[in-house]
């Protein structure tokens, strides 16, 4: 039986033991995936503080309830570790670390290099390696494919390499890691078929592609394409505030053709992991190639404007009502990147309260979920507690990310006047309401 039948046997029958590097988001809910189907998991992080959280069943990941976790920890299925040498008893390792971008704005893969450094240090033979952070086309090729190979080990006979792009959606309740399409790429027909018969114990739909190259492109296509249509109708919204029109009702009347016309919705600015971060990949691997894609870049820009135009929309807003920006007291509704999680990464809901703060304003937030950020200015800034008469003391109520717990009708019946960047108030207040996209 060859290595490759051999590894895709003990998959099938729930018989290897998986490593996970990196428990965050996307490490976490596939950890506890194959957890759940008996297979021995190994979570490798270098948090201590993680660490012990995840080892007493108690779960910083909101798509991740305590009680699941602790289920599979408590029976032992994983495993929480620190220690670099658990990892030689892997069967497969699937790379799981951030990809930030550095100040320059280009792709920070520090966070890859290092886990292959340590992957080459504590690897055994016949092992599949998988790459799920997001990342430029050729990364699996360059930084782990040559590594590997270069510690002695065969491609295809002893080590095995693919690239499977993460799709979490935090707070998603349809799609989630099991039933979400699972995309497929390998060094290698072996790797392929080692890398499928990985993920299809737990995922419902796996898509083999032709190459790791092929898999890391698509992640970029996905998210890029929501990138500029964001960028699109967020132009949209700023031609319609011009022109006095709805943006709103046109979208909804765009809505109802039935081919043709897919609905995106403008807001404040783009934010989480993948949408900011993904197209700053593809533009700058384009770059490469001498191919500069200026679509990818005018929606960046578009997109990351969007604190400052909300900004003067506030100094509009306020106008109307003779006051100024500067000395204002102004409350923010919602701080998360989007609805009913917890996340503020790159979340344009940070640049709004430091922008706010910069032009003189007395700003608070409130947002039970996430609860405090660090500032530029250095200091951690901690929300106000849900108390919709004390509404009333702001000079203006912006909505930026309305949850599902907030009571739209008590916000919109106590504030003097609201800024509404989602259109979620209720109309019947429309004399108090401004609404993003409709002057």
């Amino acid at each position: 039986m060859k290595s490759v039948d051999k590894l895709i046997t003990a998959f099938k029958e729930r018989e290897a033991t998986i490593a996970i590097m990196g428990l965050g988001y996307v490490g976490l809910p596939l950890a506890v995936l194959f957890a759940e189907e008996n297979m021995n998991v190994i979570g490798f992080e270098l948090s201590e503080r993680k660490v012990a959280l995840i080892n007493t069943g108690i779960s910083d990941i909101m798509d991740i309830p305590s009680d699941r976790l602790k289920k599979v920890v408590d029976n032992k299925h994983l495993l929480a570790t620190t220690d670099e040498a658990e990892l030689y008893k892997a069967d497969a390792i699937i790379i799981c670390v951030p990809t930030p971008l550095t100040q320059s704005y280009e792709p920070d893969i520090s966070y890859i290099n290092n886990a292959v450094s340590i992957i080459r240090n504590n690897m055994s033979s016949n092992t599949l390696i998988v790459l799920e952070s997001t990342t430029y086309p050729g990364t699996s090729r360059e930084l782990l494919l040559g590594p590997i190979q270069g510690i002695g080990y065969s491609l295809n006979e002893e080590v095995y390499i693919c690239y499977s792009p993460e799709r979490v959606d935090p707070g998603n309740k349809t799609f989630q890691t099991a039933n979400t399409p699972k995309v497929v790429g390998g060094i290698g027909d072996a790797s392929i078929q080692a890398g499928v018969a990985l993920y299809e114990t737990v995922i419902q739909e796996v898509i083999p592609v032709a190459s790791t190259e092929v898999a890391e492109m698509s992640k970029l296509l996905e998210n890029t394409f929501r990138s500029i249509n964001i960028a699109f109708i967020n132009e949209m919204a700023m031609l319609c505030d011009k022109m006095d029109i709805d943006i709103w009702e046109t979208i909804e009347a765009s809505s109802t053709k039935p081919f043709g016309f897919m609905r995106f919705n403008p807001g404040p600015g783009i934010g989480g992991h993948c949408i900011p971060l993904d197209p700053i990949y593809l533009s700058w691997k384009a770059k490469e190639a001498n191919f500069f894609s200026r679509f990818i870049e005018l929606a960046q820009e578009t997109n990351s404007q969007m604190p400052e135009y909300i900004v003067q929309k506030v100094g509009v807003s306020l106008n109307k009502v003779k006051k100024s920006i500067n000395g204002s007291n102004i409350l923010l509704i919602g701080m998360a990147y989007k609805e009913n999680i917890d996340d503020l990464r790159e979340s344009p809901s940070i640049p709004i309260f430091e922008n706010l703060m910069g032009s003189g304003a007395n700003v608070s937030f409130c947002d039970p979920l996430a609860t405090n950020f660090r500032a530029k200015d250095g200091k951690i800034y901690t929300t106000q507690e849900v108390n919709y008469e004390q509404m009333s003391n702001y000079d203006l109520v912006i909505i930026l990310t309305c949850h599902q717990f907030f009571d739209k009708e008590k916000i919109a019946e106590n504030s003097r006047l609201i800024l509404d960047t989602k259109n979620v108030m209720p109309k019947k207040y429309q004399e108090k309401i401004i609404c993003f996209g409709n002057r």
